[in-house]
């Protein structure tokens, strides 16, 4: 989004730049899934174009993060403070940074997926863009629950979001475990390095759910209050 258009947003809601935000951090995140179908194939010039387009989505998402930080006015007269929204805004950004340094570290090491680990890792990769994928969905109800005043039945709604955000995050931890084991169980054929940065890799793709989980929280904050 043009920044102009983009800052423009700002006359209408001071929300919408907040919404608009976790959506591209959402597309980021999401493009991990066909990154990966590549590199299972080690079809690296493919993977690399996803590569870039996950670089540049990020670096959209962290030019809408500085200008919220600059443009968010001071004083509204909102239920939520302006400190609470910048909190949210910083956690959402991570999701993107963390879907880069992904794509980032595969590209940079040409990583190969031992396939008795693919359809599992898949499937905890998916899981884990399934909770950015809620996180979003939540932040995107914010402009109701401005309207709203934060009460009633949006608040109901929000906080059945974030219980399912929740349930998603655990989800993952289980599906994180029995992928671990399964590297485990082949890592004696492996290249010690190699093993080494899988488990990186196999963290930071957690990683995307539990910071999309503390998004949640955030917002879960700014309903206490």
């Amino acid at each position: 989004m043009p920044t102009n258009a983009f800052l423009g947003v700002f006359a209408k809601s001071p929300i919408k730049p907040m919404e608009e935000h976790i959506k591209k951090v959402h597309q980021a995140s999401k493009a991990l899934i066909p990154f990966f179908n590549h590199v299972f194939k080690e079809e690296w010039v493919q993977a690399e174009e996803l590569r870039i387009t996950i670089r540049n989505l990020e670096r959209e998402a962290d030019d809408m993060k500085r200008d919220i930080r600059l443009q968010l006015p001071r004083g509204l007269f909102m239920p939520v403070e302006r400190t609470d929204l910048l909190e949210l805004v910083t956690q959402q950004d991570k999701i993107a940074n963390k879907a880069k340094d992904i794509a980032g570290r595969v590209i940079g090491r040409e990583m190969t997926i031992p396939k008795v680990m693919q359809t599992d890792f898949l499937a905890y990769l998916t899981r884990c863009v399934d909770a950015t994928k809620q996180a979003s969905k939540a932040i995107n109800e914010l402009e109701e629950l401005l309207e709203t005043g934060f009460k009633g039945r949006e608040v109901t709604l929000v906080e059945k979001m974030l219980v399912e955000l929740d349930a998603i995050e655990q989800d993952t931890d289980e599906m994180q475990i029995k992928v671990r084991r399964q590297l485990r169980d082949v890592e004696g054929e492996l290249n010690p390095i190699d093993v080494m940065f899988l488990y990186k890799i196999i963290e930071w793709v957690g990683e995307l759910a539990d910071i999309a989980e503390r998004v949640g929280s955030r917002l879960e904050l700014m309903l206490a209050r």
